[in-house]
């Protein structure tokens, strides 16, 4: 009979002899060509080249310390926060996202209210719809106050320092028309510097590009991320990295390249099942059709708009665009997607593809919006697709209303596409410029805050 003894010295030599096969398999595997690095810690080098068109800012938020890790071509900056907290971090999380879902929450409630008074316009049915209506835009107006305070937080503890700390940027210039060509020079200013946020922990969730004062006073055109940098996201430097070597390609691989992104595959979902009309989406098929004429577009929309045709689509489409309602499970952001035809394309199934594409606009609410359960992993639509193979990936972190997210497609593409040739490699400034547009047409913050570009 084998004692307890005997048994946890059979078990310590079962573990130690794992130990001893996990490290030959990691050799053969690192003698493999291109895996040399296979599971370490990325070489400094590599991850400074991610930094070659702008700085990348690795922000971190721990029990310990809390730093922006700024990373340029020579090397790694350091900004501390000595008086930040990972508990104040957490605090500004939860308070942003407590008035998002209140928001939701009441424009559900208003949706039910409205589909109750058509289906039965009686009195009571009409007070229960003024009642959710009310409610709706007293969340709306509540939501805006604590965006306007979380902004401000997050520009006077987290981004001021960072942008202060790069005192050479060049300096912004007024806000220029989205027909001007791509990265056009407005008189008495060059154009704005680049620069890609990479946020870890409770900070995944947070809109740190739109950081800063948004009012009417002159005094504050300087006092925010937009007026400041073109703002992108990175889920890790080494995302960036890989996104940033896959653009680099010899001039034949180029040319076919330019060719293929010219086509556009078109996801559209007008009129889901349970979900409200989605006027936009009828809005971007008709623009997107006209921009990628003939055989440049693929359609899939309505009934046709499953989740596998919509797989199997995605495997070979150099440049997509979702029109559709969008979920996300805060506390399990991979069963987040967007709702097709005949269900939830979600996080997980699209992050089990292999894509080659280049371009992704998900006009999905909450498309780039993450979990709080495992905060330091950026589980997101738009993660998924970049990690999958898309380079550029435009995204919304929350419900934004139809005509906001039609007149922004309008404005991306509009900058995207003139001369009509597609030219995706600048979509983060089109997101820059159409988010401009959008605040200059006197919009709210929970109209133009939650648009976002991800990608090199």
């Amino acid at each position: 009979m084998t004692s307890a003894r005997d048994h946890a010295s059979q078990s310590a030599g079962r573990r130690m002899e794992l130990a001893r096969e996990w490290d030959r398999t990691l050799t053969r595997v690192r003698d493999l060509p291109g895996f040399h690095d296979f599971l370490r810690p990325p070489e400094i080098g590599r991850l400074t080249g991610a930094a070659a068109d702008g700085p990348v800012v690795v922000l971190t938020a721990s029990r310990w310390r809390c730093d922006a890790l700024v990373v340029h071509p020579e090397g790694v900056e350091v900004v501390e926060y000595p008086q930040l907290t990972q508990e104040a971090v957490g605090e500004q999380a939860n308070s942003y996202l407590e008035a998002l879902q209140r928001v939701e929450q009441a424009r559900q409630e208003a949706d039910l209210a409205l589909r109750a008074y058509t289906a039965d316009p009686s009195s009571s049915s009409a007070r229960g719809r003024r009642a959710a209506v009310r409610t709706l835009r007293e969340t709306h107006q509540e939501q805006e106050r604590t965006l306007r305070a979380v902004l401000a937080w997050l520009w006077d503890t987290i981004t001021e320092p960072v942008l202060s700390s790069l005192g050479g940027l060049p300096s912004p210039p007024s806000p220029s028309s989205p027909s001007s060509p791509p990265g056009a020079r407005p008189a008495g200013g060059l154009p704005p510097a680049r620069l890609w946020w990479c946020p870890t922990g409770p900070l995944t969730v947070l809109p740190l590009h739109a950081a800063g004062y948004h009012d009417a006073s002159p005094s504050c055109g300087m006092d925010s991320v937009l007026d400041r940098v073109v703002s992108s996201y990175t889920p890790t430097v080494r995302a960036l990295e890989t996104a940033r070597a896959r653009t680099s390609a010899g001039p034949r691989r180029q040319e076919q390249q330019q060719e293929q992104e010219q086509e556009m595959l078109v996801v559209s979902m007008p009129d889901g099942p349970g979900q409200a009309p989605l006027r936009s989406a009828v809005e971007d098929r008709v623009l997107l059709t006209r921009l990628f004429a003939g055989s440049r577009h693929t359609v899939l929309e309505g009934p046709a708009a499953t989740r596998d045709r919509v797989r199997r689509a995605l495997r070979d489409s150099p440049n997509v665009h979702f029109s559709c309602h969008g979920t996300q499970d805060l506390t399990d952001p991979s069963a987040g997607g967007v709702l097709l035809a005949d269900g939830l394309l979600s996080v997980a199934e699209i992050s089990a593809g292999r894509h080659t594409g280049t371009f992704a606009f998900l006009s999905a609410c909450k498309s780039a919006t993450g979990g709080v359960g495992l905060p330091d992993e950026v589980v997101t639509l738009a993660a998924a697709l970049h990690h999958t193979g898309f380079r550029h990936v435009v995204a919304t972190l929350w419900s934004v209303r139809d005509d906001a997210a039609a007149a922004f497609a309008a404005d991306v593409y509009g900058y995207l596409c003139q001369g009509g040739v597609f030219r995706p490699e600048h979509a983060a400034r089109a997101v820059h410029q159409a988010v401009l547009n959008l605040r200059a047409a006197g919009a709210g913050l929970s109209f133009w805050t939650p648009f976002t570009h991800t990608g090199p």
